[in-house]
């Protein structure tokens, strides 16, 4: 049996899908599960013990308009999976799943043209659950055995990633000294869900005056960003306890060295699901988003601090200007919160 898993939205998603993926593994242990995640994501799921192919699907180049994509439908076919399942809610999407001729296909009503495109569908219930129980919702549609959908050990997103980024990564991270070691992440892609440069100074600041390693990390086009932390943390290059990151790392090795911390401070994005994904304590900040969107980090070991005000949420993603003017959904986080926060995870980690 081949099974294709569609879902090439942002990071976030694509790592939320790996229980939906586990899953399905679980109910058909001798079947090819092939994975297709958005450009510049396949190097993550390489490792990926469930998975026999992963494919990228690179929507802002290669794969970019209706030339590639009518091409892109002609390779899924030629594979002749046997059951398709759309994680994503777009017509790109839905067009594959109808490309694919798979006998079984499964998606959500909500989908673009779904009584089309689907053999099977089910109802998103976006208010009702979290988005990796909406996501097992398809694997129900497939008639998964009750016992397998109800293993609880399979709805943890477990990402495994290559030797080699597991060994980037503790290079990197080798000019630390001994001790409690801290991630800071002040990027989004939203800026309205990116905490204010001064919060993350501020926690720079205190972490280093307590003898706490920290490494500071920004992806492609958040490298102005963090070196504004930086600057207002006024942290030189001669503090054997600091380690700017920022723009050096690929996104493999970025995976790879969040595994490796005691706690991570981030803005709701990407790589905080990549964190938690490896139960790496986080503290997460929220802002224009909710926890009762479905998105939040899960675990004993995940927190969300957020400012409770009556404009939450104001969208799905986050917004480049606050709708209000006021951004008081981020200016109101207060650090001294953000660090007892930090302090408390680092604590329970020396109990360990």
């Amino acid at each position: 049996m081949r099974i294709a898993v569609w879902n090439t939205a942002f990071l976030g998603d694509s790592v939320l899908t790996l229980p939906l993926v586990r899953t399905l593994k679980a109910a058909w242990p001798d079947a090819e599960v092939d994975f297709y995640v958005r450009g510049g994501l396949a190097s993550l799921y390489e490792a990926q013990p469930e998975l026999a192919h992963v494919h990228a699907c690179d929507k802002r180049g290669r794969d970019r308009g209706l030339a590639a994509m009518l091409r892109q439908g002609r390779a899924v076919a030629e594979k002749k999976y046997d059951i398709w399942v759309d994680a994503h809610l777009s017509l790109r999407s839905s067009f594959m799943a109808l490309a694919s001729r798979a006998p079984v296909r499964v998606g959500y009503r909500e989908a673009v043209f779904s009584g089309l495109v689907f053999t099977r569908r089910v109802s998103r219930r976006f208010h009702e659950l979290q988005e990796i129980e909406r996501l097992l919702l398809l694997a129900e549609a497939l008639d998964v055995p009750r016992a397998v959908l109800e293993d609880t050990s399979l709805h943890w997103p477990e990402l495994v990633l290559p030797a080699r980024a597991r060994e980037e990564a503790q290079a990197l991270l080798s000019v630390l000294p001994e001790g409690r070691t801290i991630g800071l992440h002040p990027g989004s892609v939203w800026p309205t869900k990116r905490w204010t440069p001064e919060g993350f100074a501020f926690i720079l600041r205190r972490a280093l005056s307590r003898g706490v390693n920290v490494v500071l990390l920004a992806g492609p086009g958040e490298e102005e960003t963090a070196a504004k932390v930086r600057e207002l943390a006024a942290v030189g290059g001669n503090n054997e306890r600091f380690l700017d990151l920022s723009g050096k790392t690929s996104l493999l090795s970025l995976a790879a060295v969040l595994g490796r911390l005691d706690d991570y401070v981030t803005n709701d994005s990407g790589p905080m699901h990549l964190a938690w994904a490896q139960h790496t304590p986080v503290t997460a900040l929220f802002g224009p988003t909710v926890q009762a969107l479905g998105f939040a980090p899960r675990g004993e070991q995940s927190s969300v601090l957020e400012a409770d005000l009556p404009c939450r949420p104001c969208g799905l993603h986050g917004h480049k200007t606050c709708p209000k003017g006021h951004f008081d959904c981020m200016r109101r986080i207060d650090p001294e919160d953000v660090w007892c926060d930090v302090e408390r995870k680092l604590a329970a980690r020396d109990e360990k």
